[in-house]
C-alpha cells in the first residue's frame, strides 16, 4: 500500500526546516493548479514560465509568514491571482486599449470570473490529493479508466493490470468508494 502523501501543514514544516526534499513534494502537489490559473490569463508560453517561476520565488519567500500552514491552497491560490492580476493589468498599460479591447472594469469582472475558475480548479486539485491517498492499485485502475485518452475498454485495463476482465466492474466499484471517501476526508464532497 503506498504511503500516505504528507499534509501541507508537515510539508510546509519541513520546508521551513530546509528540507529539499520537501520543497520539491511542495511544489510536484501544487504545481498543476498553478499552471492551470496562470494559463487561464492567457500569457504566452514565456510569459507563462516567467509567471510560474514567479510565483514559486514569492512562495518560498513568504512561506514564513503563512499563518495557517492547513491553509496551504487558498494561500497560494491568492498568490498566483495576484500575480496574474498584476501581470494582465500591466501587459493592458503597455499596449494600446483597443488592440486588447479590454478596458479596466473588464479586467475587474475578469478578475470575479476567475475567482468561480479558481473554485474548480481547488476541487480538480483536491480530486487529486484524494487519488494520492489511495492504494497504488486503485490508483492506477482510475488513471486508466477515467483518465487515459483515448478511453480504454476493460479488457485491456484488465490486461494491463493482469486482472481478469470480470473483476474490473467490482474493483473499480471498491475504489470508488475508498475515494468518495478520501474525498470527504478533504472535505470535498
Amino acid at each position: 500500500m503506498a504511503t500516505p502523501p504528507l499534509s501541507d501543514r508537515r510539508l510546509v514544516e519541513r520546508c521551513l526546516n530546509g528540507s529539499d526534499r520537501a520543497w520539491r513534494d511542495l511544489v510536484d502537489r501544487y504545481q498543476k493548479l498553478v499552471y492551470a490559473v496562470i494559463m487561464k490569463y492567457r500569457p504566452g508560453s514565456e510569459a507563462a514560465a516567467d509567471l510560474f517561476q514567479a510565483v514559486w520565488l514569492d512562495v518560498y519567500n513568504d512561506l514564513p509568514t503563512l499563518r495557517d500552514r492547513d491553509a496551504v491552497k487558498p494561500w497560494l491560490m491568492a498568490i498566483v491571482r495576484n500575480k496574474c492580476f498584476h501581470w494582465k493589468r500591466k501587459q493592458s498599460r503597455i499596449q494600446d486599449h483597443e488592440v486588447l479591447g479590454e478596458e479596466p472594469d473588464d479586467l475587474e469582472m475578469q478578475a470575479v470570473v476567475e475567482a468561480d475558475f479558481a473554485d474548480e480548479l481547488l476541487r480538480d486539485q483536491l480530486v487529486r490529493e484524494a487519488i494520492e491517498r489511495l492504494g497504488d492499485r486503485c490508483q492506477e485502475l482510475i488513471h486508466l479508466l477515467f483518465f487515459a485518452q483515448p478511453p480504454l475498454p476493460y479488457k485491456e485495463v484488465a490486461e494491463k493490470l493482469g486482472l481478469a476482465t470480470g473483476s474490473i466492474g467490482f474493483i473499480r466499484g471498491r475504489c470508488l468508494r475508498k475515494l468518495q471517501k478520501r474525498l470527504e476526508e478533504l472535505d470535498a464532497i
